[in-house]
């Protein structure tokens, strides 16, 4: 026998009708404070959970915003999470994500799931993405947004920053301050694209003032601290030994200063460092990265905010990019 509760035990309990607590419970019509106070009670008190499935087979929609994430083992994804999270909590509705770990053909796989649940919206890392995505987002219909980078072609809007850019500041930063001799340090293999870009206006910017890449390392895996230490390692026993490294992220960079304060090597004037995304934690560290403070809780603010409309005549009518902008933090690392 089925013993879950249902809206007409939800509206005995409460004393209204089965219209208004089906009303109070998807939020919408009107109905005063009080008895909205009585149908929630109610609704508690008898643990009554809503059958999302059914009401999406009904209405073609669910209080569900999709979201493709790149990876979890970098905090920077987590905090566009957490601003797409408390923007769509505002309005009752629940992100629902999935991860790619960089891999386009992944994303695909994993939009296609994603949208079998009949989102309101679509929020994506990045502007690369295979045409059979494209192709299953357009046939959707859903709104869509873009997080991390500006220098592409979005599908609708775009919300971040020119990585390109953040390249080049950083290279003329260095640059600037007497250093002509650049290594560099990635992960993922290539496989990071936004990495890429911000990698490509750096040795463009250094090469432009008579600068030299004299070293690259892009390994295979996930970027953390242990992986820096170990890449920082490998450039510095290298024959061609660089005055400055360039990482593609802080958890690398971090890693970079300490192998040097295990190694007695004095930064900057031995070697110089610098990172990107300017997280949280680079305050514990004994010294002050350089670095690009990039606005993740905002990417995942705005994204989330374009995506629950739902009025598409506010889409616009050409593709949008909606530049966040960044900010160049100077540490003492270079």
């Amino acid at each position: 026998m089925d013993s879950r509760p249902t809206m007409g035990d939800i509206a005995a309990e409460a004393g209204v009708s089965q219209m208004t607590v089906s009303r109070v419970l998807r939020g919408t019509g009107q109905a005063s404070p009080d008895v909205q106070k009585r149908v929630e009670t109610a609704a508690r008190k008898l643990g009554y959970v809503p059958n999302r499935l059914a009401t999406a087979l009904r209405d073609e929609t669910t209080p569900l915003i999709a979201v493709a994430l790149a990876t979890l083992g970098n905090r920077v994804f987590s905090e566009v999470l957490n601003g797409v999270n408390e923007t769509l909590a505002a309005q009752r509705l629940q992100p629902v994500f999935g991860v790619t770990e960089y891999s386009l053909q992944r994303e695909e796989e994993l939009v296609r799931d994603l949208l079998s649940w009949r989102p309101r919206g679509i929020i994506l890392s990045g502007l690369e993405h295979t045409e059979a995505t494209r192709a299953a987002i357009r046939a959707s219909g859903v709104r869509v947004a873009e997080v991390m980078d500006l220098d592409g072609e979005p599908i609708s809007a775009a919300f971040g920053l020119s990585q390109t850019e953040a390249g080049r500041v950083t290279a003329r930063h260095m640059l600037s301050k007497g250093y002509r001799r650049f290594g560099y340090i990635g992960s993922q293999s290539g496989r990071d694209l936004r990495a890429d870009k911000r990698l490509a206006g750096f040795r463009q910017t250094v090469r432009e003032a008579g600068g030299q890449m004299v070293t690259e390392h892009v390994f295979d895996g996930s970027s953390s601290m242990i992986a820096g230490r170990r890449g920082t390692q490998a450039l510095l026993d290298a024959a061609d030994r660089p005055e400055a490294i360039y990482y593609s992220n802080d958890d690398l960079a971090a890693g970079g200063i300490m192998h040097c304060l295990a190694s007695g090597i004095s930064i900057p004037q031995e070697l110089a460092l610098a990172g990107f995304n300017g997280l949280a934690f680079l305050e514990a560290l004994p010294i002050r990265l350089t670095t690009v403070e990039t606005p993740r809780l905002e990417m995942g603010r705005r994204a989330a905010l374009y995506v629950m409309q739902d009025d598409h005549e506010t889409e616009p009518a050409a593709p949008a990019r909606i530049d966040l902008g960044f900010r160049l933090i100077e540490g003492e690392t270079c």
